[in-house]
């Protein structure tokens, strides 16, 4: 079951190997930390990070932010031997079929962290586990990425895989709002995006899963929107649940949408308190 969730975006400038000493939009890094804080506030028995990335796959559990793509430096050695040199998806095995658990095939066993020589991830990944690893989280992990082409149901059910197990799983949900919302934005500018910005904000503000679930891919794609398919596993995961919510973040100071939010679903026991 899903005992807590984070949305957070995945900006390199978030990592602090690329800004140095002076942080740039401390505002947001210190939102994303209370997110993280609050997801693992209760002592989850596992940490599911999905995010958006090449193909809809698990990567190794014990991945790390590459660093040295984006022209940064490591701040400890990493060794090459365990650190494949394509950045390759472990397998296709833990693709959700037909009847299958995902986390029952997925979650790495009990005690399993992070280790010394970790492979590289792709980037919205890897800043799920270098926001992990920044809060001193050492327990068992399972990092997925989500394809842009993943399908709304696709996406449904991979959430609701990553649900269908008796293990506390705090669900770390990586994504971007549109990234044309402004001169400084990566993409030209587009008068969809506030609208569509907007839009999802009020999905995520109301625990509106449907709405979530009913955001377009091909608008997302348009407007470069990455976090769609990462947000549509979030409510596969938590459909049913009624979550309360908690915006921590919502601007676009570069052009891009950034959206922080933490979320608590109701157990079954406290619905039926009610």
């Amino acid at each position: 079951m899903i005992s807590a969730a984070a949305l957070c975006p995945w900006p390199p400038l978030l990592v602090r190997e690329l800004t140095g000493a002076d942080p740039v939009l401390p505002e947001l890094r210190d939102a994303c930390a209370a997110a993280i804080a609050a997801l693992l506030t209760d002592g989850p028995d596992l940490v599911a990070v999905v995010a958006p990335g090449p193909a809809t796959t698990t990567w190794p559990a014990d991945g790390r932010f590459n660093v040295a793509a984006f022209g940064g430096h490591p701040a400890t050695p990493v060794s090459d031997i365990c650190s494949p040199d394509t950045g390759e998806p472990v397998s296709d095995i833990c693709r959700p079929g037909t009847g299958d658990r995902v986390s029952d095939i997925c979650s790495p066993a009990a005690g399993t962290g992070v280790r010394y020589g970790r492979p590289p991830l792709p980037p919205a990944a890897g800043i799920g586990a270098y926001l992990l690893d920044q809060a001193g989280y050492p327990g068992p992990r399972v990092i997925w990425t989500v394809s842009e082409d993943e399908p709304p149901a696709g996406c449904r059910k991979l959430g609701a895989g990553l649900a269908a197990t008796s293990q506390r799983t705090a669900l770390l949900v990586l994504g971007d709002g549109s990234a044309r919302r402004g001169p400084k934005a990566p993409g030209a500018f587009d008068p969809r995006a506030a609208a569509f910005d907007a839009s999802v904000e009020r999905a995520v503000r109301a625990a509106d899963l449907d709405a979530l679930l009913a955001v377009d891919p091909t608008l997302a794609r348009d407007l470069m929107a990455t976090g769609r398919p990462a947000w549509q596993v979030l409510a596969g995961a938590l459909a049913g649940t009624a979550p309360a919510t908690h915006v921590r973040y919502a601007d676009d100071p570069f052009g891009v949408r950034y959206l922080v939010a933490s979320l608590v679903p109701s157990l079954p026991w406290d619905r039926g308190c009610r």
